[in-house]
């Protein structure tokens, strides 16, 4: 339709400006496709989405983790691969933007964010110079995209222009001569139509190749064929020392209570790893290294012949925040630490074990722990009677009971360094967390949850409770701030694992509040004072409302 006298004359900036928008998407997914295709054959990690969201990991302040793992638990990885997924989106609409207004500009800005994406890639600790190569080459095909782009979306914004003024009443032009006749195709509307037809046929299938490709190649990377292979393959061998055999008494039979084995699928995952290792079991190696006697290595056909033992642990993460479900139980299969130690001859002066994998984190366990002969710390090759999942350390991790994670539970661990606190430190503890990482006495209950609606004469107040390598001695409940009522323990496996509760409460209609606390069996009775997580673990009672 015409525009009528007196109104605006519309020139196309409008209708042609998303053209820079969807030049500077096609651009960033032509790099990205590029260099998940090239990152299949140098090294998966050497992905520049990967790489840029460990260095936002190393570089994000305490207590912007502690937010995100508050907020998304285990989706915090998720959550963040949303968050640099709009920054990408912005960064290539400018671009895009930039460049079709001011030729050249945008491929500054694509070089700057692939200057920062390298530098995310080569300062990973395990990165070589090859791994500049995904992003790099990425980077050439998607200047490519914008230098090939830029000229069909200025001739579709100049056809449209000349379209637009072709079309104006006569007095807008200062022309004089009839209107146009109705339904009459002016040649510049026809160009403008040709124009954009060609730039979109051009921005749609670089767009459409370059998922294609980036697909397929991340697919690839995820998850390889050779790698699955080996790991199906893999037959764990049995027990020198099988765990001790749970005793009927040990799982409570209450509806909603967290089960005394967390089955693999619902452990809890907490790691800095936004791309799941994916190691070679027949080229895995264990260094031991440091202040020892005997410097050694270690195979993972090598370990799998050593007699291995197996322990029923639980493990937490020190994110955990009161009644959080950041802690889970399971049978582990491995070799003692303290053997390994041993059979290397670890000097007098040393006091800590500084353990490392290829995703860049480092924990510093003390050695006296990992040492005592009675408490089952296991280099383990196996979780719940299969290898270790790939999101949980395979093919080998740390198992340290009562430490948190932070401290002890390295996955996909491939050096043991024989060091001191004076001399070393593992990735968190430079981030303001503590040293050394003892996981607190707390309990939690599971049902009825917040919110619930109960119904019965008698409402199962139940949950677990846990003391790592002391044990737990009593659970106590508390509803709607009355007396604390002594709880029924099941039989606990060992001092290593959680221990399941349950208390038959009378139950009376209306709104009420529990609160659970324990004491474990030195004495020592929950306190009632809140405390988040850092430096060392959240302390308080956890409590829930529900409807009866």
């Amino acid at each position: 339709m015409l525009p009528r006298y007196g109104e605006p004359m519309h020139t196309g900036g409008a209708e042609t400006r998303a053209g820079g928008a969807v030049l500077g998407i096609a651009a960033a997914l032509a790099v990205l496709g590029i260099a998940e295709l090239v990152a299949a054959f140098v090294n998966p990690r050497s992905s520049p989405v990967f790489a840029v969201g460990s260095l936002a990991i190393d570089l994000a302040p305490s207590w912007v983790k502690d937010s995100m793992i508050s907020l998304f638990g285990t989706a915090d990885k998720v959550a963040l691969f949303v968050i640099l997924g709009v920054v990408l989106l912005v960064l290539a609409i400018v671009a895009g933007a930039v460049e079709v207004a001011w030729r050249g500009f945008g491929m500054v800005v694509l070089i700057g964010v692939s200057a920062v994406a390298l530098l995310a890639i080569l300062t990973r600790a395990e990165a070589t110079p090859l791994w500049a190569l995904p992003t790099g080459l990425g980077t050439i095909a998607g200047l490519w995209v914008l230098h090939r782009g830029r000229p069909k979306a200025v001739a579709w914004r100049a056809a449209v222009v000349s379209r637009n003024a072709e079309s104006a009443p006569a007095a807008l032009r200062d022309e004089p001569g009839p209107h146009r006749s109705a339904g009459v195709v002016h040649p510049k509307q026809r160009s403008a139509k040709f124009e954009r037809r060609s730039f979109l046929v051009f921005v749609g299938a670089t767009s459409a190749a370059a998922l294609i490709v980036g697909v397929g190649a991340r697919v690839k990377n995820a998850g390889s064929a050779a790698y699955l292979a080996a790991r199906s393959a893999i037959r764990l061998p049995a027990p020198a020392t099988a765990a001790p055999a749970v005793q009927a008494g040990a799982q409570l039979d209450v509806p909603g209570i967290s089960p005394l084995i967390t089955p693999n699928a619902d452990f809890y995952r907490i790691d800095i790893a936004l791309q799941v290792p994916r190691i070679d079991p027949s080229a895995w190696r264990l260094e031991i290294s440091g202040l020892v006697d005997t410097p050694m290595t270690i195979t993972y056909d090598e370990l799998l012949a050593l007699p291995l033992e197996e322990h029923i642990t639980t493990i937490a993460c020190v994110s955990n925040t009161v009644g959080g479900d950041l802690i889970d139980t399971a049978t582990w299969l491995g070799y003692p630490i303290r053997e390994l130690l041993e059979r290397a001859g670890v000097s007098r002066d040393a006091d800590m074990v500084l353990s490392s994998g290829p995703d860049g984190f480092t924990a510093g366990t003390p050695l006296e722990t990992l040492t005592d002969p009675d408490r089952y710390a296991l280099l383990a090759v196996g979780m719940n009677g299969e290898p270790l999942p790939a999101e949980h350390g395979f093919p080998a991790r740390l198992i340290v009971p009562g430490l948190y994670g932070y401290v002890s539970a390295t996955k996909w661990v491939t050096r043991l360094e024989v060091t001191r606190f004076a001399d070393a430190e593992g990735y968190w503890t430079p981030r303001g967390w503590s040293e050394l990482g003892p996981i607190k006495t707390a309990s939690r209950i599971d049902t009825p949850r917040s919110g619930a609606n109960a119904s019965g004469d008698t409402i199962a107040i139940a949950g677990v409770a846990w003391a790592q390598h002391t044990g737990i001695d009593r659970v106590e409940v508390q509803v709607d701030g009355g007396e604390w009522q002594q709880a029924t323990l099941a039989s606990a496996i060992s001092d290593d694992t959680w221990v399941q509760w349950t208390l038959a409460w009378p139950s009376s209609p209306g709104r009420h509040t529990a609160r659970v606390r324990a004491t474990d069996r030195s004495g020592y009775t929950q306190t009632a004072a809140t405390a988040p997580p850092p430096p060392n673990g959240a302390t308080g009672w956890d409590s829930v409302e529900f409807t009866v």
